[in-house]
């Protein structure tokens, strides 16, 4: 049965959260090392070393990637994985040195729970030590512990996301993915119902932001954003994987909508970890169904807090 992004050898995933915050950090680690790359489509994102990810730079792999809350304050955390890997003499070796390369990005969570808690480096080390290469921990989890959706009315009227993970598997290929939901839009399953948007202040009942923003002057509402790291055992480069993110972007779109606006950092690492052959269209493809199911995971298998309902504590469209 796929599990998530751990199904892919020498991946481990570890979070820590701050329930009462709502603010937390997801870490991807990689210490053996995995060739990457990152695509931005979201207008507003937070992100740290990410430029040395595109094809053509000199270091071609990574050892671990942070998706965290806290907005631009939740970069620090990603400084509490260097120091893990640091000691774990994990990284890029620089003559007596090696350096821990950990991309970062980061969500805005700051207007749920109490927004003067950020993750920080203690917190990053820490979902270190409680990393594994188990399931992967689900709902308001992790990056997740703060992350909401359906925006439209602000966060008073949002409904609860989280992390969800999801792998698919072609014989001995296996695309997997793993998503923090935190959009200004709406979550919708693949048969176009809609499982998470806005409580409409009047009714009480779920409404599609779409069907409010056309037509209409009303604005967005800022403070979102979408993480995702996309993983595979087949061998592609930078360049091939910076495809990958691409068609794992769609993923999103397919689930979320609207997506990738002026109000989001929508942003998505892609990891290549083994040695297989395989197809890159065919990976792309599977990554961008993994991406979707995982998308709908991270708002299934949410739970309410901070005042905010998860979707199952909300009424349905009429």
């Amino acid at each position: 049965m796929p599990t998530g992004l751990t199904d892919i050898h020498g991946i481990k995933v570890g979070v820590s959260e701050n329930l009462k915050a709502a603010t937390g950090i997801t870490v991807v680690l990689i210490e053996d090392g995995a060739r990457a790359a990152v695509e931005v489509r979201g207008s507003a994102p937070g992100t740290r070393e990410t430029d040395l990810l595109r094809p053509g730079n000199l270091v071609k792999e990574i050892q671990g990637l942070v998706l965290a809350g806290g907005s631009a304050f939740g970069l620090e955390a990603a400084n509490g994985v260097v120091r893990y890997l640091e000691e774990k003499k994990r990284g890029f070796e620089v003559g007596n040195f090696v350096v821990p390369i950990v991309p970062a990005a980061v969500l805005f969570d700051l207007f749920i729970g109490d927004g003067t808690v950020r993750p920080d480096a203690t917190m990053g080390y820490q979902a270190c030590r409680e990393s594994s290469a188990g399931p992967v921990p689900e709902g308001s989890v992790g990056a997740g512990a703060g992350a909401t959706v359906g925006k439209l009315f602000g966060t008073a009227q949002s409904v609860k996301s989280g992390q969800g993970s999801y792998a698919i598997k072609s014989g001995d290929l296996i695309v997997a993915a793993l998503v923090v939901v935190n959009a200004f839009g709406d979550i919708y399953a693949a048969d176009g119902r809609l499982i998470a948007g806005p409580v409409d202040p009047q009714s009480g009942r779920m409404v599609k932001t779409i069907d409010h923003l056309l037509g209409t002057s009303r604005g967005g509402f800022p403070g979102n954003t979408t993480l995702g790291v996309v993983a595979t055992n087949a061998a592609f480069d930078a360049a091939e994987l910076k495809k990958v993110c691409s068609l794992a972007h769609d993923g999103l779109a397919r689930a979320i909508w609207p997506v990738h606006t002026m109000w989001d950092g929508d942003t998505i690492f892609a990891l290549s970890r083994g040695s297989l052959e395989a197809d890159l269209n065919q990976v792309a493809l599977m990554a961008a169904e993994a991406v979707s199911a995982a998308v709908e995971r991270a708002a299934l298998k949410a739970t309410s807090l901070c005042g905010v309902p998860s979707c199952g504590n909300l009424h349905p469209p009429l």
